[in-house]
């Protein structure tokens, strides 16, 4: 069964009790209730990272026919149609790009699991390219870095092929303290793949939407609190927040140098373990990732394990339960569900502490934005209209 299949059959009829959504997308047509007609029926819907290397490795596709089949989703879905709006920007060599991964297979070989796969990566993120770089903030229209981040060169490096930027939420969710999920001034409002009118989560909105939308194979995100892991929560996706300096963050704009770090955001555990191995390594411009030497792998897929629940002790923080006795249903269901499968479920496992030290957060929050984002802003060329916070403050003035 398909993970789109069993999102809804498993989940639809409550899903459905508690919110009435518009749903974007469907294993049947008999569950789609939008009033946008239904997307084109699409090849690669749902196909994992390694069915795309083998589709490539059979002569099936190639890194060119699969970036041509993702536009055209792209402008049927995320352009037009239902509009989900995920994507920014796109690469506009992607298919150039694509032709010489191509001539490199064959003459060379692939050089792993990602050559010629199409992957977004969030618009605060680092392209020297062809690409701006902008957090979603019109102040950063035209800036085009020098240099790619860290972990944009290191999916170059393993054959990935970078479709495009993705929507956010603007300055990834710091630009205010009325800011909103999965809007930026640049891209506007990004929506939810299942459910055209609920919240995508932030602030890593599009990198969620797009692979849940089967808009590319899989998406970079960043996460400063909660920014990969929730909208890949309330788009089905699986994200993975690395313990900070698992991967550098040179390149990418920042917040706060003690919690930033990048992230994998896939529509399986094996593709998000895929593309996680890809963006490990030291980051000579990043002394939070030396102590990662000899700690991390360039393969994660080696420790996934079907049983890997067993004997894993899970706790359950009952004070987020309560507020809808729907929900908390489909949640006790769940983890009845990994108790079956091995886990033991330490219920109830509250953290007295929860929420006390957000005050202190936030003050190191604040203090490790002006300085980190004045030095990011520094080392803009001539093509950005702004160099230190305080002009962007006044440009927004």
């Amino acid at each position: 069964m398909k993970r789109r299949q069993f999102l809804e059959t498993t989940a639809l009829a409550s899903v459905l009790a508690i919110t009435k959504p518009s749903l974007l997308v469907s294993a049947t047509n008999s569950y789609r209730a939008d009033v946008h007609s239904a997307p084109k029926d699409f090849e690669l819907e749902e196909l994992t990272i390694p069915e795309l290397q083998s589709g490539m490795q059979s002569g099936k596709y190639t890194a060119r026919s699969l970036v041509k089949k993702y536009l055209d989703r792209i402008d049927d879905v995320d352009k037009n149609g239902p509009a989900l709006n995920s994507i920014i920007e796109l690469n506009p060599d992607a298919i150039s790009i694509a032709e010489a991964l191509d001539r490199e297979r064959k003459e060379k070989g692939a050089r792993g699991p990602l050559h010629g796969i199409p992957i977004l990566i969030k618009d605060n993120i680092d392209t020297a390219d062809r690409m701006m770089t902008t957090a979603g903030s019109l102040a950063l229209v035209g800036a085009r870095p020098a240099e790619d981040a860290f972990v944009a060169r290191k999916l170059r490096e393993a054959g990935a092929l970078i479709l495009g930027k993705t929507n956010l939420s603007e300055w990834a969710n710091f630009r205010s303290s009325h800011s909103s999920s999965g809007w930026s001034g640049r891209g506007g409002q990004t929506r939810n793949a299942y459910a055209l009118d609920r919240n995508p989560c932030g602030s890593s909105s599009g990198s969620g939407v797009a692979p849940a939308a089967n808009l590319c194979a899989a998406a970079v995100g960043s996460e400063t609190d909660g920014s990969v892991v929730c909208p890949s929560s309330a788009n089905s996706l699986v994200g993975i927040k690395p313990t900070v300096g698992l991967l550098g963050r040179s390149g990418i704009i920042p917040i706060s140098h003690s919690q930033d770090t990048a992230g994998p955001m896939a529509r399986t555990v094996t593709d998000a373990a895929i593309l996680l191995g890809a963006l490990t390594g030291v980051d000579p411009n990043d002394p939070m990732t030396r102590p990662s030497v000899g700690k991390s792998f360039t393969d994660y897929t080696q420790f996934l394990n079907k049983d890997g629940l067993r004997g894993a002790r899970l706790g359950v923080a009952r004070k987020y339960f309560g507020f809808n006795d729907r929900v908390d249903k489909l949640l006790n269901d769940q983890i009845a569900e990994l108790k079956r499968m091995g886990a033991v479920i330490v219920d109830p496992a509250d953290i007295p502490t929860s929420g006390k030290f957000d005050d202190s957060e936030l003050e190191v929050l604040l203090y490790e934005f002006k300085a980190d984002l004045n030095t990011y802003l520094k080392r803009l060329g001539s093509n950005s209209r702004v160099h230190s916070l305080k002009e962007v403050i006044d440009f927004n003035e």
